[in-house]
């Protein structure tokens, strides 16, 4: 089996030295018109080649944009499509970050490409594949609020068919694998055939990408069953929320290649190599698939930049040494 380390999803914009905060002084600028769009753009682009280099850098063998141009993981999709404006601010699951509501006011519409270009600049600035990443649709309606629908279902079915068109907008351009993000499902079980519906209009626009679905902030044990029945490659695990997900796995396998959340982006505590080679060792053992992934828990903005860096390094390193006794 290989054994691939990648990120999962966000990577801290801002770090303690004077140039490592250019991006927050650029928005600050931006926002009161002292900068130009373009301007801001070209810091954008600065700091998300910044981010990339850094992740190879830890030796990461799959990296993400780190999403510096998102200002949170809703409103970036929301904020692009016809139908929807932007409202006020809530907390982030139980982080302590914020996103901006989006309030769904008519018909939902998909007008251009959201995160094409996004990827498109980052694969040209990166010395290793790269990982696009997207809000998945059952979140973004469950963090929305919808005054146009009549119902639910229909929120959902309409924001598939928006992150169908992206999905398959990126793989035109040359993803490999694209991460859809679905932490919202974890708290709200019970809607678990909206997931499966919506999961299959996207996985009907991948062609032949793999599709990774990423689910966190929560204990995935108790659906891990039905999450192996999902049209996808891939199933990215949060372990922290848990000590049931080990188990879940040991008894039923995964035909799924899987990624392993094991590092946790929320605690700036250095795990051990001994502790997590013999979680890989108990996992692996149950997965049939030719490839898993070591990750974080979930996107790193939570922590300090260069703890953020040392965690990868130290992944890296477990990841190294997991190939050569497992």
């Amino acid at each position: 089996m290989e054994l691939l380390t990648t990120n999962a999803g966000s990577y801290p914009r801002i770090g303690d030295l004077p140039e490592q905060q250019r991006l927050r002084r650029a928005y600050a600028q931006w926002e009161k018109g002292e900068i130009s769009d373009e301007k801001f753009g070209e810091v954008q682009n600065e700091v998300t080649g910044e981010v990339i280099q850094e992740q190879a850098r830890a030796g990461l063998d799959i990296v993400t944009d780190g999403q510096v141009r998102w200002y949170d993981q809703v409103s970036h999709f929301a904020k692009g499509l016809e139908g929807c404006e932007i409202n006020g601010l809530l907390r982030f699951f139980d982080t302590n970050t914020y996103f901006r509501q989006p309030v769904i006011v008519r018909r939902l519409r998909w007008a251009a490409p959201i995160v094409r270009d996004e990827f498109v600049f980052a694969k040209g600035v990166s010395p290793v594949p790269v990982k696009p990443v997207l809000t998945g649709p059952y979140t973004l309606a469950k963090l929305s609020i919808n005054r146009y629908y009549e119902d639910f279902p229909s929120v959902v079915a309409d924001l598939a068919q928006v992150i169908a068109n992206e999905v398959e907008e990126l793989v035109k351009v040359g993803a490999e694998i694209i991460q859809i993000d679905e932490p919202a499902i974890l708290k709200n079980p019970r809607d678990f055939e909206l997931l499966r519906t919506a999961v299959e209009r996207l996985a009907g626009r991948k062609h032949g990408a793999r599709l990774a679905l990423y689910l966190y902030f929560g204990d995935a044990a108790p659906l891990y069953d039905e999450l192996q029945e999902l049209q996808v490659d891939a199933l990215g695990l949060d372990f922290t929320y848990g000590k049931r997900l080990v188990g879940a796995i040991e008894a039923s396998g995964s035909e799924k290649e899987l990624g392993l959340g094991l590092i946790d982006a929320r605690n700036t505590r250095i795990e051990g190599e001994g502790e997590t080679i013999s979680l890989l060792r108990r996992i692996l053992a149950h997965v049939e698939a030719d490839r898993a992934y070591l990750n974080p828990s979930c996107g790193l903005e939570y922590l300090p930049r260069d703890v953020a860096f040392a965690k990868l390094k130290n992944m890296v390193s477990i990841a190294q040494r997991a190939r050569e006794v497992i």
